[in-house]
This record gives C-alpha cells, structure tokens and sequence, in this order.
C-alpha cells in the first residue's frame, strides 16, 4: 500500500503561519510594552507609602541678653525648631520685651542648641526726645523766626512781660525733665516700645507748637489781673517745679539702704512732706506746675494740655495706688493717690 506523504510545501505553510502568529504577538506586546512605559513616563515614579517615622521634637534654649551691658536677662527654654521670634516675645514679653521679625523662625537664626538673642531698651531714649523737642521748639517761636509770624507786625508790638516769663518757665521745665532722664530716673531696666515714641513725641511736640505759637503771637495779650496774676502763677510753678524735682530723688533713692522694700518716706525737707498725704505726690506737683503755667498765660492751648495732663496723670497715680495698697497696706490707708482728700 503506497502512503503518500504530505506535501512539503503544505507543511512549510504552517510553518509559516505559525511563525507569522508568533512575530504578530511579540509585535503586539511590544506595543504594549511601549505604550505602558509611556503612561509610566508621563505620571511620574512611582511613589511607595510613606512609613509613619515618629521623629523626636528638638528643643531650644534662647539667651536674653543687653545688648549694652552683655549681661544675661533670662533664658528661654522648650523653644522648638519651628517657633517663631513671636513666641519667644510671648514668653520674653511679661518681662522685658522686640527687634527681630515676628516671622522669623528660631531654626534659621540658631547655629547650635543655644541660641542668643541681645535685648535692647529704648527706654531713656524716648524721654530724651519727647522732652529736647519741646524746648527747641518753644525758642524757635519765641525767637519769632520767619515765616511763623508776620515781621512787620512783630517789629511794631512789644511784648509783655509775661512772654519772656513764660518762655522762662517753660524751659526750666523741660531743662529739669532733660536732667532727671539722665542723672535721677531708673528708666534702663523697663522697655519701651518704638510706637511709644512716635506717640509722645507727636503729643508733647504738637501741644508745644501750639503753646508756643498763641504765647509769643505779637497780638497776644496779657492776664486779665494783670502782673498780679502773672508773679503769684510763676511762685506756684517754682515751687511745684522744685518739689517735683526733690519728690524724684526721694523715689529714684527710697531709703537710705538703697533698696525698694519699704515705701518712699518724707525726711527733713519740707517738699516731702507730701507724702504723708498722697501717694504719688510727682504727679501732685506736676499738675500743679501746669496750672500754675496756664493761670499765669491765660491761654487756651495750656490749659487744654493742662486738663489731657490731668487726666492721664490721675490714671498712672490710681494704678500706682492700687500697687502700694497692695505691698504696703499699713502705710497707705489714709493716702489719696495724686490729689489729697479728694483722688
């Protein structure tokens, strides 16, 4: 029996086909190679989850020092890495108090654990500017320079007595303030604020300027009473203007031991016999010595600044008041705070 075998070129046509079938599938997986690689490249890596890492907070310790003196204030301590220089006023404020930038972080200023930061106060400073700006601002309107008043009319009028007086006192005042920032008062160990100064120098320097400006106009005139009036104002005012000078002796130097525990006491001189009445008797004076300007001026001006004086004054005494009673309740319960028997 003759088997016939298979043609070869049948055979070779599957094998062929098979072999198209299979270049036809690695072209197509290829393709989808490609184009799964391309989604890859186009979305970004691929990120894995993030394990939880409990990373353990750094803390910071910040020295306060003055900036004049080096000497250490206080150290603030548990600051972390992302506070701010306002948290650290936070905690530094109730005792001092600012130069750097709220946003500031402590992580960008710290070279180490410790950080420093220097304190500095501006405290004597804005004193000596509210009160230098008040005396030279008087003289330039009592020299009646240009421009302020007219010439003609200011060569034509003389002035009275009472403006060379004024002038007097007013300067004596503001001489006396200069002195005492400098020579009496403790104002280093508090702080103030750079906006305190622009508030007091634009009150005391405004109020000059107008006092100054209806005081030495050529068309000013005189006291109603008369010289009278004038001599009995400028007695008063000396005498005010000297028992506050002595009453801020007696309190930059409360007793002879040179501390603060014990209540300013009046000794021998009779300008400290006020404290047996009120317990702030720097404000009494004060007070006193702007009255007295404004009866012996007789000008509006004075005597509003007078009345805004009084007002702020009676508030600084009553809180002082409240602070005495407090720490020594034995020796002031029969004190007024600014004006006896009454505030």
């Amino acid at each position: 029996m003759f088997i016939r075998p298979k043609s070869l070129s049948s055979e070779s046509k599957r094998e062929l086909f098979s072999q198209g079938a299979t270049r036809s599938t690695l072209k197509n997986n290829m393709r989808n190679f490609h184009s799964l690689s391309q989604l890859v490249l186009s979305a970004g890596p691929l990120k894995s989850t993030p394990a939880v890492k409990h990373a353990k907070t750094s803390h910071f310790e910040i020295e306060i020092l003055d900036a004049q003196t080096r000497k250490q204030i206080c150290i603030v301590d548990k600051v972390t890495q992302t506070s701010t220089i306002h948290d650290v006023k936070q905690k530094f404020h109730k005792e001092c108090g600012p130069f750097l930038k709220d946003y500031v972080t402590i992580q960008s200023v710290a070279a180490s654990s410790i950080v420093t930061l220097y304190f500095t106060d501006l405290g004597q400073q804005v004193f000596l500017a509210e009160y230098t700006g008040p005396l030279l601002i008087y003289l330039l309107f009592y020299l009646r320079i240009p421009y302020i008043y007219d010439m003609k009319e200011s060569s034509r009028r003389m002035r009275h007595s009472v403006v060379h007086l004024a002038c007097f006192c007013h300067c004596i005042h503001y001489i006396r303030y200069l002195l005492e920032t400098l020579f009496v008062h403790r104002v280093s160990a508090g702080h103030t604020p750079l906006k305190n100064l622009i508030k007091g120098c634009a009150f005391y320097w405004g109020f000059t300027s107008w006092i100054a400006y209806y005081i030495n106009h050529p068309r000013y005139t005189p006291p109603s009473f008369g010289n009278r009036q004038v001599m009995v104002s400028a007695i008063n005012f000396l005498i005010c203007e000297a028992g506050n000078h002595f009453i801020n002796v007696v309190l930059a130097h409360p007793n002879h031991t040179g501390t603060n525990a014990c209540f300013p006491s009046p000794n021998y001189n009779p300008f400290t016999w006020m404290f047996f009445l009120v317990s702030c008797p720097n404000y009494t004076y004060e007070i006193g010595s702007w009255i007295s300007f404004t009866i012996m001026t007789q000008t509006l001006p004075v005597g509003i600044f007078t009345l805004l004086m009084s007002i702020q004054m009676s508030l600084w005494a009553q809180k002082k008041h409240k602070i005495y009673l407090k720490k020594f309740n034995s020796y002031m319960h029969r004190k007024s705070a600014m004006i006896p028997f009454i505030l």
